[in-house]
Order: C-alpha cells, then sequence, then structure tokens
C-alpha cells in the first residue's frame, strides 16, 4: 500500500519503500533521506534568477553566497524536491516520518484501498 507523502513522493508500507508518485520508482528505504535515491543537479543561482535590477543588490541570489539543489527521479526525471543552500551546507534531512504508526494507521486488518 502506498501512501502519498508530497506531491511528489509516495511511501510503499509493504516494502518500506519512497516512491516517485508520477512513474512508482523505487528511490531509497523509507528509513533513509528520499533525497540519497534521487539524481542531483547542483545549479548556479544566475542559471534561474536574473538580476531585476543593475548594480550590487540586485534581488537576485548571489552565486558566491548560495547555490540551488535539484532532486531528480531517476526513471521519469520528475523534480522531486530543490534547495537553496550555503556553499558547503550539506543536503539537508527534511522529512523523517514514524514508519510504525503509518502502518498501524494504513494497515489495520480489514481496511481496503491505497494509492
Amino acid at each position: 500500500m502506498k501512501v502519498r507523502i508530497t506531491e511528489s513522493l509516495d511511501i510503499d508500507l509493504n516494502n518500506d519503500m519512497w516512491c516517485c508518485n508520477r512513474c512508482g520508482f523505487e528511490l531509497v528505504s523509507a528509513r533513509s533521506n528520499y533525497k540519497e535515491g534521487c539524481l542531483i543537479l547542483d545549479r548556479n543561482p544566475k542559471d534561474i534568477y536574473q538580476p531585476l535590477v543593475d548594480g550590487k543588490y540586485s534581488f537576485a541570489p548571489d552565486p558566491n553566497w548560495c547555490r540551488i539543489v535539484e532532486f531528480y527521479c531517476p526513471q521519469c526525471g520528475l523534480m522531486v524536491e530543490n534547495e537553496l543552500l550555503p556553499h558547503g551546507h550539506p543536503i539537508t534531512h527534511d522529512i523523517e516520518l514514524d514508519l510504525e504508526k503509518l502502518k498501524k494507521k494504513h494497515l489495520l486488518p480489514g481496511k481496503t484501498g491505497g494509492a
């Protein structure tokens, strides 16, 4: 049984795996950071944000201060997540779920359905 966690991610409670909810690809164990199972693209903010005004303060992220990291499903290419991080900052671990409570809630005997 799969449970929707985000717009792009499901958890398969039968085998404890993060899954892309577009193509069903199993990314990585649900006990790990889902980003570990994604393709990662490290981008320069200048490739995405154009300065709104000329000058030192342009309302665009400074590539000397930060980077944009994008996470994609390796099978279908869906962008699962993105984050703006300072240089040298590790990838964030933004979702950690209590899988046992999810299983109790969704895998009760006699309960049917699922994604």
